[in-house]
């Protein structure tokens, strides 16, 4: 496939998708009921850390498709400081709270390891999953996640806001107009003082490091934008403070290409500042320089031709991803962060690793 038909696939709708769009007006219920609408979906929310209680409980206060009914952390002290501010139930076992509440959907924004246990007990349940990253900690894992919510029914949804960011959707648009891309330069990085803290530090329990932790946002982008990669090289690095003892990576250099003869490189890292996220796709007749919170079309000499920004009201990048995972509930949008779509994501990251660990190209196609 070219780099233009590459370009141009991920545009295309189909047909029978646009139906549904305008035909579906019913709630879907997995358990049987007669699919009358609720005014709003019933949320709980699993892991009660700078994520949830930053992005997704103010999201859920925004949201015009969910509300927030039920809480669940490991921590008895932040139950406690909690539900009397939420004015909800709080528990301190997900499993006790999936019984004793009647719940549409739930958040999970849990450590990477504790995130499998949270999901099969949500499929269980017929509740469905709005799952922060990672999708899995490992190819098998994802695997075995996908192949429960298909047999379940359940929908599960990975959270990457930047698909719900005008700035991000616009890319490919200016993409078109920078004749042949070539080259593709990413960076995501920021400075974490102590790698080694917490179980973030652990691969047995994070799952790795940077790759899978803050550089799944970036690798999204790459697939969201190219699709897979045909050949990935990678190298890793657990140095960045010798005095700390972890063996989740603080920085990664990947190098990928494509048989159409687009290639490129993402730069991601846990200690390098200051806090960078950047995607410049270089044509032969242009570049798309990507920021956060801007959107930029140069001549290849570097003069800006046109630019895009926004200034985002907080949170509503969270209640706008929460309000279409509701829509995709009731049937009404497609799911564009499915565990089968995650699939792809997961093939990337092992395909990185697997690089490092062999010092040699690998087909993330043939991870999957």
């Amino acid at each position: 496939m070219s780099t233009t038909s590459l370009l141009d696939a991920t545009r295309q709708v189909a047909p029978d998708m646009i139906e549904q769009l305008l035909t579906s007006t019913s709630l879907i219920r997995l358990d049987g009921s007669n699919g009358q609408r609720r005014n709003k979906l019933r949320a709980g929310v699993v892991g009660l850390g700078k994520q949830a209680m930053e992005d997704h409980i103010p999201g859920l206060r925004g949201s015009d498709g969910a509300e927030l009914v039920a809480i669940c952390d490991e921590s008895a002290e932040l139950i406690h400081e909690y539900q009397y501010q939420l004015k909800v139930p709080g528990y301190t076992d997900f499993r006790e709270m999936f019984r004793q509440e009647q719940l549409d959907l739930v958040i999970v924004t849990v450590p990477h390891h504790v995130g499998r246990a949270v999901i099969e007990t949500a499929t269980e349940a017929r509740v469905h999953v709005l799952k922060e990253k990672p999708f899995a900690t490992s190819m098998s894992e994802a695997r075995e996640l996908a192949q429960r919510c298909d047999e379940t029914g359940v929908q599960l949804m990975v959270t990457l806001q930047r698909r719900f960011n005008p700035i991000y959707t616009s890319f490919m648009q200016l993409a078109d107009q920078i004749g042949t891309p070539f080259v593709v330069d990413g960076q995501y990085t920021l400075h974490v003082e102590d790698p080694s803290d917490g179980w973030r530090g652990q691969t047995a329990m994070a799952g790795g490091g940077c790759i899978i932790d803050m550089g799944y946002h970036l690798v999204d982008m790459i697939l969201w934008y190219f699709g897979l990669p045909d050949r990935i090289l990678c190298d890793l690095s657990v140095s960045a403070r010798p005095d700390r003892s972890y063996d989740a990576e603080d920085t990664a250099l990947i190098h990928f290409g494509y048989d159409s003869g687009l290639y490129g490189s993402l730069l991601l890292s846990r200690f390098i500042g200051p806090k960078t996220e950047q995607i410049r796709l270089v044509g032969s007749k242009g570049v798309v320089h990507l920021e956060r919170g801007r959107l930029r079309r140069l001549t290849n000499g570097g003069e800006v031709i046109e630019s895009l920004s926004r200034e985002q009201a907080w949170p509503s990048a969270a209640a706008s991803q929460i309000d279409y995972f509701c829509r995709v509930i009731e049937g009404l949008r497609p799911n564009v962060s499915s565990p089968q779509e995650n699939l792809a994501h997961m093939s990337f990251i092992a395909a990185c690793y697997e690089s490092a660990k062999t010092h040699s190209y690998i087909n993330p196609k043939e991870m999957n």
